[in-house]
């Protein structure tokens, strides 16, 4: 990653175009592969957490979508950034969270089912939260055009992983015939619904609308259930297979991208980019701190507490930098999200590395009092 980005940054005509293709053009469709990758390793379970936890969901959720713009806001009123630079920061804060706070939470024994259950609820309902901050808190920056975002974001994001979904639907084999179909027949509902909002965005009547939702069912239900089905045929539906192949491509994407949008803004990193990555890191480590001590005040145990500092503060970097080039401006609105993305898995391992040698206090006292019951008379 970091030879790609130094290698941008001195020669970045290599990187931004091969003959007459621009390979800004990579960028979607690399973040869908990638969203497809996180769907594909997740599922309906995912939303029990709600169930079970809903009071750290809660907080989790809120958090997510009141400390990280709040946060950003605060930091772009201080230092004087470009507008576009601005924004950019301000969308890391908006965007949901991503499956490396999930990671983050495994590597140190955090509780796993709570950062599952608020990545999933903060996904789902980015379609609709983020454009809406965004209006609010980055309009004073940049134009929003509130629609097309949230278009965006289903294309980009919720489509991909609808698509993951269903191919580990299939491909895992788990779930009863019922079960199976009553899921299918929710995401094709999902697709054609959302295309409702294709047609608010392009103002195009219903042969447009079904003429489009003939392309989402095609590519992100069809595509991924006979993939599944060749996947599972061939390969016997080997589930590590699977997910060494997609976590590969998301590596490779993620490289690729952070590439692209470092050669596109070389010359604003050239500006700015010392005081940039200062106010990201600042930006990143405030997320952990309040969104820990977010559950801390709301008396949540040390688990989740710590659980929470990474559903808080790490983002979806790529879907920011899909949504900065949807905007038309990757060179600009896409640095912060490029810097951010593997920053925060830097710091985020390097936490959950710490807090993996040091047991949460309710672990200490319960295993104290099993030695205790366990001790001989």
């Amino acid at each position: 990653m970091f030879t790609a980005v130094a290698a941008a940054m001195f020669y970045p005509q290599l990187f931004l175009s091969y003959g007459s293709f621009k390979t800004t053009a990579l960028i979607v469709p690399l973040l869908q592969i990638i969203m497809f990758g996180m769907g594909s390793q997740m599922s309906f379970d995912d939303f029990a957490g709600v169930i079970k936890q809903p009071k750290g969901v809660l907080v989790g959720f809120i958090g997510h979508y009141t400390i990280m713009p709040l946060t950003a806001l605060l930091i772009v009123s201080v230092f004087k950034f470009p507008p576009e630079i601005a924004a950019g920061i301000i969308l890391i804060g908006c965007v949901p969270n991503g499956l490396a706070s999930n990671v983050m939470s495994l590597l140190c024994n955090a509780n796993l089912v709570l950062a599952v259950a608020v990545s999933a609820v903060t996904t789902i309902v980015a379609p609709f939260v983020t454009p809406f901050l965004m209006k609010i808190i980055g309009g004073q920056y940049v134009e929003i055009n509130i629609w097309g975002m949230m278009m965006d974001i289903i294309k980009m994001m919720i489509f991909p992983i609808i698509a993951g979904f269903i191919f580990n639907l299939i491909n895992a084999g788990k779930n009863t015939a019922r079960s199976k179909n009553i899921q299918l027949v929710s995401y094709i509902v999902v697709i054609l619904l959302a295309n409702i909002i294709y047609m608010q965005v392009n103002q195009v009547g219903i042969s447009g609308y079904l003429l489009e939702s003939a392309k989402s069912l095609g590519l992100f239900f069809v595509l991924p259930y006979l993939a599944a089905l060749l996947f599972r045929h061939y390969l016997k539906g080997d589930l590590q297979l699977q997910k060494k192949i997609l976590s590969l491509m998301s590596m490779v994407g993620i490289a690729v991208i952070v590439t692209v949008i470092t050669a596109a803004g070389r010359e604003s990193l050239l500006a700015v980019g010392a005081l940039l990555l200062l106010v990201v890191t600042l930006q990143n480590l405030l997320g952990y701190f309040l969104g820990y001590n977010a559950g801390r005040i709301f008396g949540l145990p040390e688990k989740s507490c710590r659980t929470l500092a990474f559903e808080v503060s790490m983002s979806n970097g790529g879907l920011a930098s899909g949504l900065a080039l949807t905007m038309g401006n990757i060179a600009t609105i896409g640095l912060a999200p490029a810097i951010y993305g593997p920053l925060m898995n830097v710091t985020g391992s390097t936490l959950a590395s710490w807090w993996r040698t040091r047991p949460p206090k309710e672990e200490i006292e319960k295993a104290a009092k099993e030695n205790q019951s366990q001790a001989p008379d």
